[in-house]
C-alpha cells in the first residue's frame, strides 16, 4: 500500500467477513476493528460502552424505545443531548470511524463504515457475501448448531445489519452499487477472498496514481500555455478531467483572453470562436 489505507467490510453473516477482515490486518500490519470500534467510541462520546453494545448495528424506529433507553445515557456530551439514543450512539460511533480513518491504516468491519468514509479518497468499501449454503455450514460449524437454527440465526442477524445499514446510510445494504468492491467468499474462499481485496486495492492505487499524474501533466501544459497567451476565466473548461488546482484557475481569472489556442487535451475548451473543442461547445461558455 502506498500511503495510508482504510479497508471497510460489510458481510453476510456466516460469509467470513470478520475474519477476512482480521487476516486482511494481519497481512498488511494494521489494526482491524470490529467490536474494538464500539469500545473506542464510547470513550470518546463519553456514553456509556453498554449502550453501544445494546445498539450495536440493531437500529429502531420505536419513538418510546428510544426515550426508554435515553434514561440511561449517563455521562454523554452536550452535543447529543437532543436527539433519541440510537441516534446518539451512531454518531458517536461515526465521528470515532472518521477520526481513526484519518489517524491511520486499517480495516474496519461493518457499522456502516463505508458510509462514513464515502467521500475518503483512502477508503476501499468491500462487502463479503456467500450462498446461503455455505454460509449454513460455517454457522453450524462455529455455533455447533443444526440446519435449520443456523439458518434462522443467518436471516435474523442479516435482516438486522440490513435494517441498520438502510436505516442510516443513503444506500442500501448488499446492494453492489454501495460499495466499491464486492466478493463471494464461497467461490473463492477466505484467503481467495484476501487476495481479491489486496488485488484490487493495488489496481485501485496505480489508477489513482496514473490519474494523479495526468493531472500534474495537464496542469503543466496550463502554466506553460499561460506563459504563452493570456486567458480569461472562462476560457477553459474541463470535461470528465481531473481539474487544474483553484491556485491555477484564480490565476487564469486574471488574465484576458480574446483568440483560440490549440491545446494537446481534447477536453479543455476555449472561448471565442463557436467551434467545439472535445465535448466543450464555445457558445455554452461565453
Amino acid at each position: 500500500m502506498d500511503g495510508r489505507t482504510v479497508i471497510t467490510i460489510g458481510r453476510e453473516f456466516g460469509s467470513g467477513g470478520h475474519e477476512i477482515g482480521m487476516k486482511l490486518a494481519e497481512r498488511l500490519g494494521i489494526k482491524c476493528y470490529d467490536k474494538e470500534l464500539l469500545e473506542l467510541a464510547a470513550k470518546e462520546s463519553g456514553l456509556c460502552e453498554e449502550l453501544f453494545a445494546s445498539q450495536d448495528e440493531k437500529p429502531t424506529n420505536s419513538f418510546l424505545y428510544s426515550l426508554v433507553m435515553d434514561t440511561y445515557s449517563l455521562g454523554y456530551s452536550n452535543s447529543y443531548v437532543d436527539m433519541p439514543i440510537n441516534h446518539k450512539v451512531f454518531l458517536a460511533q461515526f465521528d470515532a470511524i472518521k477520526k481513526l480513518a484519518e489517524k491511520e491504516s486499517c480495516v474496519i468491519v461493518g457499522r456502516c463504515a463505508d458510509y462514513a468514509l464515502e467521500d475518503d479518497p483512502f477508503a476501499v468499501s468491500v462487502f463479503v457475501k456467500a450462498s446461503i449454503d455455505e454460509r449454513v455450514k460455517r454457522i453450524k460449524r462455529l455455533y455447533e448448531l443444526n440446519d435449520s437454527k443456523a439458518a434462522d440465526l443467518i436471516q435474523k442477524t442479516d435482516k438486522k445489519r440490513a435494517s441498520y445499514y438502510n436505516y442510516y446510510s443513503s444506500k442500501k445494504w448488499g446492494d453492489a452499487k454501495s460499495y466499491d468492491l464486492c466478493v463471494d467468499s464461497g467461490l473463492v474462499g477466505i484467503e481467495g477472498a484476501i487476495e481479491v481485496i489486496l488485488k484490487f486495492i493495488e489496481l485501485k492505487e496505480k489508477n489513482q496514481n496514473n490519474n494523479r499524474n495526468r493531472h500534474d501533466g495537464c496542469t503543466g501544459q496550463i502554466r506553460e500555455l499561460m506563459g504563452q497567451e493570456p486567458f480569461c476565466k472562462s476560457c477553459i473548461i474541463i470535461n470528465d478531467f481531473p481539474q487544474p488546482s483553484t491556485g491555477i484557475l484564480a490565476e487564469i481569472a486574471q488574465r484576458q483572453c480574446h483568440n483560440m489556442v490549440n491545446c494537446c487535451f481534447p477536453h479543455i475548451g476555449r472561448c471565442t470562436k463557436r467551434r467545439q473543442v472535445g465535448t466543450v461547445q464555445s457558445d455554452e461558455i461565453n
